[in-house]
């Protein structure tokens, strides 16, 4: 059981690293992800269906979010919609494109080739070996000059400005990111359960942002973790949690029950630690 709570919370990880870019760095509340995380899984599940590697099935899907968080950032950035509205634009139109490219709301993916199945070493140690790797790219990418701008924009966007600077288009590249690893994380679990359901994305954003503050909260104290190990760690936790509700009488059905009950919980406490400071 601790083993199946690790693998499924580190494979949610990458989604919650692509939230921490929007909700901490650069201070956005995307909506798109809920669309983001089933359109991953419907690109791979089109090309798994035509018999398409499924390890290059991840890069597309990953493309595939990045280009919608494009969309948002420019409906946003040029249309000058709010980040919110933006992002809710962008969900209710994935909604219908997710199942243009799929051609149906629900298909199994039972006797195709996963990434799973392909794998010569343990399942494990790829999902493991996988965030570290997004992980240790997104800690480079943070020290170069373009993720620094990325926490400026976040920090003082009319500082970024003065510096001759376009933040819009920090914002556009943030919410690429985040899409592309949000979308690469609905990738692997669409292979991991084996099916595509045009409503495995819904509630993912409140998950992610639970999953970000959990994270952030619980290791915050703790100086010798970076930031994004913080957030790959709160996952897990999120994961644990909802395992434990299911433990003590929760139903599966109570899914979103549960993640509101868990992000609500986290807020409140964040919040009384921040009043006793």
């Amino acid at each position: 059981m601790l083993i199946s709570i690790v693998e499924q919370g580190l494979m949610y990880a990458p989604m919650a690293l692509g939230v921490y870019i929007t909700f901490k760095v650069v201070n956005i509340l995307d909506l798109t992800i809920d669309g983001s995380f089933t359109l991953g899984a419907a690109i791979s599940t089109i090309m798994i269906l035509h018999g398409v590697n499924p390890f290059i099935c991840l890069l597309v899907s990953g493309i595939g979010g990045a280009l919608a968080g494009v969309i948002t950032g420019i409906i946003h950035v040029k249309f000058h919609v709010r980040d919110l509205l933006a992002g809710l634009i962008m969900m209710m139109a994935l909604y219908s494109i997710n199942i243009r490219i799929v051609g149906s709301s629900n298909v199994p993916l039972i006797g195709k080739n996963m990434i799973f199945s392909s794998l010569l070493i343990n399942k494990t140690l790829f999902i493991v070996l996988t965030v570290l790797i997004i992980k240790w790219i997104l800690d480079l990418y943070l020290k170069t000059k373009s993720g620094y701008l990325l926490k400026a924009t976040g920090e003082n966007e009319n500082l970024v400005n003065n510096l001759a600077k376009n933040s819009g288009n920090v914002k556009i590249l943030a919410l690429a990111i985040s899409n592309g690893l949000v979308a690469l994380s609905g990738s692997i679990i669409c292979q991991e359960q084996r099916f595509f359901d045009i409503s495995m994305g819904t509630g993912a954003m409140i998950a992610a942002f639970a999953t970000v503050v959990i994270g952030i909260e619980l290791f915050k104290r703790a100086r010798f973790i970076k930031t994004t190990t913080a957030v790959a760690l709160g996952s897990i936790c999120y994961k644990a949690a909802v395992a434990l509700a299911l433990y003590v009488g929760f139903r599966a059905t109570d899914l979103r029950l549960m993640t509101a009950i868990i992000f609500f919980v986290v807020l409140v406490i964040s919040d009384q630690m921040r009043i006793k400071k």
